[in-house]
């Protein structure tokens, strides 16, 4: 069945945040008394919700944390992204040379999303009704709610979407939508119903098409900057 849109989730597929992300909150919680590494926290929360990190950082840690950590969390991964944050190799070209329709789907705030593609240059691929954020409609990966409410404002049927994802959350929601499901750098086993993407410029090769050298950023509708 063909690939009539993509659906790509942002922190660690079109954004090089996952390692930043950890970092900040990894210096949050020290003062806590809870040592770890960033490499630590992101295989435990990579594709989940802040809840439930906060939920098992408190598990760890024997008590509750004060209501000011998550805004601080919050905080310090702005600041740090500001100073850092690039785009995933490839985002760029992808974005500018598909010829098909498509969107961001992200676990994280609706201010979140929009810092990181603005700050990696990638905003001006995304009109406002093309990002769409789990605490906007209070569903969370791996349930499949994100994907098939970005499906239904895209007016297409989910077994004709592809996810693009980077975590293991992230494609068991692709899967559990019904949709054909990317697992952008895999670091376990690809389940038989995935496919495994290496490189992001490889994307538009497994979807049957073929980026054209002469494709310029605008030369998509989707992706002429916003005013």
């Amino acid at each position: 069945m063909p690939i009539e849109a993509v659906i790509f989730d942002c922190d660690g597929t079109l954004v090089d945040s996952e390692p930043l992300a950890n970092a900040a909150l990894v210096e949050c919680i020290a003062p806590f008394g809870l040592r770890m590494t960033a490499q630590e926290a992101m295989q435990a929360y990579v594709g989940g919700k802040m809840a439930d990190c906060v939920a098992d950082l408190e598990r760890r840690l024997g008590r509750k944390l004060p209501d000011s950590f998550v805004p601080q969390v919050r905080k310090r991964t702005a600041e740090v992204f500001r100073a850092r944050l690039e785009a995933v190799d490839g985002a760029l070209e992808v974005l500018a040379g598909l010829r098909l329709p498509f969107c961001v789907a992200s676990s994280g705030p609706m201010e979140k999303i929009e810092l990181s593609l603005g700050l990696t240059g990638l905003a001006g691929f995304f009109s406002r009704d093309r990002i769409f954020s789990a605490y906007d409609i209070g569903s969370w990966k791996p349930e499949p709610g994100l994907f098939l409410h970005a499906a239904r404002a895209m007016g297409v049927s989910p077994e004709r979407c592809a996810v693009v994802e980077d975590s293991l959350r992230g494609v068991e929601a692709g899967m559990n939508a019904g949709m054909q499901t990317f697992w952008f750098r895999p670091n376990g086993p690809v389940p038989p119903s995935v496919v495994a993407l290496h490189r992001l410029e490889d994307l538009p090769g497994l979807l049957g098409q073929t980026t054209s050298a002469e494709a310029q950023v605008g030369s998509n509708p989707q992706t002429r900057r916003l005013g």
